[in-house]
């Protein structure tokens, strides 16, 4: 399911070279997590062609889910991060 973008569901906050260099940091962390998932599962597939290589392809379809729950984990960090920095910018500001 996709959500469609209206205004009503996220918020648009310029925080100038701070923003950037978390988003850049966040995004990086996500293609990097991206990557690893999909040649886990990748190279896992292969190994199950094999009789002796079936036991490490589900060892890397295990760390493959793991990696499912580090997806979110990273957007979270990321939106905590992000909003402790605005709280702390609008404290300055006051």
């Amino acid at each position: 399911m996709s959500e469609k973008r209206t205004t009503e569901n996220y918020v648009d906050i310029s925080l100038g070279r701070y923003e950037f260099f978390v988003q850049k940091k966040y995004t990086i962390l996500h293609t990097l997590n991206d990557f690893l998932l999909g040649l886990w599962f990748f190279i896992g597939s292969f190994f199950f062609f094999s009789e002796p290589l079936k036991s490490i392809g589900i060892w890397l379809f295990v760390i493959g889910s793991f990696q499912l729950m580090v997806r979110p984990a990273i957007r979270l960090v990321h939106d905590f991060h992000l909003q402790k920095h605005i709280e702390k910018q609008h404290k300055n500001d006051d």
